[in-house]
């Protein structure tokens, strides 16, 4: 005889770890440790962009897939899956479960949810530029003027810690191209690294690429999708200032996108060319009537620099700027 007493009526009982096991069939059970997939979104993607993670503030997993910049909870996650709206995923959430605990599914309510320890970074040793920096960045028209402006520096290594049942664990990065992006208080907030496809981005601290930077001396404010592409726009030298938010999945709060629009006769985007770009522009127009402006000979600004010098993207940039103020 099956025994109904797992039964539950409301999703709220039904922890995120089995949701997002269930739906996506994850090769490993969740247990409190971050994991890293192929989008289910884009599987034919080479890279794994799609991230299962602890919010530890929330104390539940959630995800983020950077190849479609779709991200959220367990309910989120069901609704883009099925194209679903919210009653109707919350339904078929507690259906599913019912259904799996029909067929002998078992789940402990005193199993152990524990936020895997996660590598931080501790030490950053910075260095000189050298004349392989000179030729990577100017591919981008970018010079050290505007690097030194938006204070990015050259690293020699970085080491990332962290604590597990067997002590303090270390690391030491060192690679020839790594560059990090520091604060006018002189922290460092990103690590980039380009020639990694799967670390590019090391993430220490929240922080709006360029805001340091601001002036407010300009007549426009173009929203970038990098700090990369915002310096790409700024060697241009056009009237204007440029900010970019951590990633195009991350949207700048309301609050200050409208104190820039105080400021500046006008705000406005530019994205990357693909389906997260567009998706990231779109919100910004509906919630702020941002104008966007699309190159489409490439993904981005600074791709397009690269595939056809800034002689040639200068002046269709200034055109496209032109038409949309």
């Amino acid at each position: 005889m099956i025994s109904t007493k797992n039964f539950i009526s409301t999703h709220e009982e039904i922890k995120s770890g089995w949701v997002f096991n269930y739906y996506l069939d994850l090769p490993e059970k969740l247990s409190g440790q971050d994991l890293q997939i192929t989008s289910v979104f884009n599987p034919l993607e080479k890279t794994p962009s799609m991230y299962i993670y602890v919010d530890v503030n929330a104390k539940e997993y959630k995800y983020k897939d950077f190849s479609t910049g779709k991200q959220g909870s367990k309910i989120d996650i069901v609704q883009a899956l099925f194209n679903l709206n919210y009653s109707q995923a919350l339904f078929k959430i507690t259906e599913d479960y019912n259904d799996w605990i029909m067929e002998g599914g078992t789940f402990s309510e005193d199993e152990e949810f524990t936020p895997a320890a996660r590598y931080q970074v501790d030490y950053i040793q910075k260095r000189e530029w050298n004349k392989q920096d000179a030729t990577y960045w100017l591919k981008f028209n970018i010079g050290s003027t505007v690097l030194r402006q938006y204070n990015v520096q050259p690293i020699e290594y970085y080491n990332m810690v962290k604590a597990s049942t067997d002590g303090i664990k270390k690391i030491t990065i060192n690679n020839a191209m790594m560059y990090g992006y520091y604060n006018s208080q002189g922290d460092c907030y990103k690590i980039y690294q380009p020639g990694q496809k799967q670390y590019k981005f090391i993430k220490i601290a929240t922080h709006l690429q360029g805001f340091d930077q601001l002036t407010y001396k300009a007549d426009y404010l173009i929203v970038c999708s990098s700090l990369k592409d915002a310096m790409c726009v700024m060697s241009f030298d056009f009237n204007v200032e440029v900010v970019a938010p951590d990633s195009e999945n991350t949207l700048i709060k309301p609050y200050v996108v409208e104190n820039f629009k105080s400021k500046y006769k006008k705000v406005l985007t530019l994205l990357d060319n693909d389906s997260a770009g567009q998706d990231a522009m779109d919100k910004y127009k509906k919630l702020h009537n941002l104008t966007s402006i699309i190159m489409t000979s490439e993904k981005d600004i600074s791709d397009a620099v690269l595939k056809y010098g800034a002689d040639t993207v200068k002046p269709k940039l200034f055109n496209l700027i032109k038409k949309a103020i």
